[in-house]
C-alpha cells in the first residue's frame, strides 16, 4: 500500500505523543502537534523537548527539517491524511474522564475529509472507539465512518526512560472498526515501527491495553503486601525474590516498591473494573483488591520511617527527613500519581522537616512544602531518616550506606549495612 503524503496530525505532545511525532518525521511524515497547552506549544516550538526520551537535539532536527511545526488549536489541519489522539484519560473520583477523548474527536470531526485516518491511542475502556469516539467524527463531519475515513485504536507502549525498548523495537497492536480501517492503521504503524500485531476489532486492542497493566498492578500488589508479611516475619523478601527468579519456568520477577505511579498503573485497572462493574454489575475482586493494597503502600512507607524513628528515640514531628527521589520511576522526571505525593503528604502531616533531592524532577512539578536540595554526604548525615523512593543512578548509594544516617530503602538499592532497613 503507498503511503499517504498528507500530513499527520498528533493530537497531544506528551510522553506518548511526542516520540510519535519525533518517529514520524524522521521516516518522512510532515507531523502537525496539537496541544492545548500553550507553554508546551513555546517550548517546542522553541526546540526545548519536556520529554526525556527526546533530547532537544531531536526536536530542533525535527524543526529544522520543515515537516514537523506544533499548534495550540486545530486551525492549520485541514486535509491531514492520519490524526493520531494521545491525550489523558485520567480518573475523576474514581471515575474514567474521558472528556479530552471527547474534545480531541470533536475538533478533528470539523476537519476530517474523504480517506482520512483516526487512531486513538489514549488508555480507556473496551468500547470507547467505536461507541464514543466514532459517532463523534461522523457527527462533526457528516460523513460515514468505514465508508468515507477509517477508524482504528492502536494502544500506547511508551515505557519512559527505557533504555532497551523503545517506540520503535516494542511490537504495535493495531485494529480497526472493519477490515479497510485495521488495514489503514496497520500501514501507518508499520511504517514507523519493526512489527505490527493485529487484533481483530478496537475492543480486543482496548482490553490489550488494559490487560498488560492489570497484570503488572496485581502482581506488584502480591509482592508488596508479601513484603510487609516478611518484614514481620523476620524474612528478607527481597532476597526470596531473587532466589525465585532463578527458575527458568513459571515465575516473572516483580518487585516490592514505595506504592504504584505514573499514569498507567494508579489509572488503568480501575477502568477494566470500572466497565465491569457497569456493565455487568459485578466487581473485578482482583483489580479492587490490588487498588486497594498499592493505594496504601505509602502509608505503609510512612508507618516504617516512624518506627525506624522511634527506634532512636525520636518522634517524626520536628524530624529531619530526606527522600531521595520524587518521580515514580528511576532516571525519570515524570512524577505523575508518583507514591512520593502520599508520602509526602503525610509526612507533613506529622509535622516532619522535609527536604528531597531528585535531579530529573523540574521546578514546574516540584511538590510544595518540600525543600529542594543537591545530594552530598554533609547533607546525609544531616537527616534523622532517608527514605529512598526512587532508585535514580544519580545518586551514590555507597555514600547513602555509609553517612550513618538511618536509611528506610523502598527499592533495595543501597549496599547493606547497620543502618539500612528495607521496606
Amino acid at each position: 500500500m503507498s503511503r499517504d503524503s498528507r500530513p499527520v496530525v498528533v493530537v497531544g505532545q506528551g510522553y506518548v505523543g511526542l516520540p510519535l511525532a519525533m518517529r514520524a518525521v524522521e521516516v518522512g511524515y510532515t507531523v502537525i502537534g496539537v496541544d492545548l497547552d500553550r507553554s508546551r506549544v513555546s517550548a517546542l516550538a522553541a526546540g526545548t523537548s519536556y520529554v526525556e526520551d527526546i533530547p532537544d537535539a531531536q526536536l530542533q532536527a525535527a524543526l529544522d527539517s520543515g515537516r514537523y511545526s506544533v499548534a495550540s488549536d486545530y486551525d492549520g489541519i485541514d486535509g491531514f491524511g492520519v490524526a493520531v489522539i494521545t491525550v489523558p484519560t485520567p480518573l475523576r473520583e474514581t471515575l474514567p474522564d474521558l472528556s479530552f477523548i471527547e474534545s480531541a474527536g470533536a475538533s478533528l470531526a470539523a476537519h476530517v475529509s474523504t480517506g482520512a485516518t483516526i487512531i486513538l491511542e489514549s488508555t480507556t475502556y473496551p468500547g470507547t472507539t467505536e461507541e464514543l469516539l466514532v459517532p463523534i467524527l461522523e457527527s462533526g463531519s457528516g460523513l460515514t465512518a468505514g465508508t468515507d475515513f477509517f477508524v482504528g485504536y492502536s494502544p500506547e507502549r511508551i515505557d519512559p526512560g527505557n533504555q532497551v525498548y523503545s517506540f520503535v523495537n516494542t511490537p504495535k497492536v493495531v485494529s480497526g472498526i472493519d477490515a479497510g480501517s485495521r488495514e489503514k492503521v496497520d500501514a501507518f504503524y508499520s511504517s514507523l515501527v519493526d512489527r505490527t500485531v493485529p487484533v481483530s476489532t478496537p475492543k480486543e486492542a482496548e482490553l490489550t491495553k488494559l490487560l498488560e497493566n492489570t497484570f503488572r498492578h496485581v502482581n506488584i500488589a502480591l509482592v508488596n503486601e508479601l513484603a510487609i508479611f516478611a518484614n514481620q516475619l523476620g524474612v528478607n523478601v527481597w532476597e526470596a525474590i531473587d532466589a525465585a527468579a532463578t527458575k527458568p519456568f513459571g515465575f516473572m520477577k516483580f518487585t516490592p516498591g514505595p506504592g504504584v505511579g505514573g499514569h498507567c498503573l494508579p489509572v488503568d485497572p480501575s477502568y477494566l473494573s470500572w466497565q465491569v462493574r457497569r456493565t455487568l454489575g459485578q466487581s473485578f475482586r482482583f483489580v479492587e483488591l490490588a487498588n486497594d493494597l498499592n493505594e496504601h503502600q505509602p502509608d505503609y512507607v510512612v508507618q516504617r520511617a516512624i518506627e525506624l524513628l522511634n527506634n532512636d528515640k525520636k518522634a517524626l514531628n520536628g524530624a529531619r527527613v530526606l527522600l531521595l527521589g520524587i518521580a515514580y520511576k528511576k532516571n525519570s522526571g515524570d512524577s505523575r500519581e508518583s507514591p512520593s505525593i502520599r508520602i509526602i503528604e503525610l509526612l507533613n502531616r506529622f509535622g516532619a522537616d522535609l527536604a528531597a533531592v531528585d535531579p530529573h524532577v523540574s521546578e514546574a512539578n516540584w511538590p510544595a512544602n518540600v525543600a529542594r536540595e543537591e545530594f552530598s554526604e554533609q547533607l546525609l548525615t544531616e537527616q534523622d531518616v532517608v527514605i529512598v523512593i526512587t532508585d535514580h543512578d544519580a545518586f551514590d548509594y555507597d555514600v547513602v550506606a555509609h553517612s550513618g544516617a538511618r536509611v528506610l530503602d523502598t527499592r533495595n538499592r543501597v549496599p547493606r549495612a547497620e543502618n539500612v532497613s528495607l521496606l
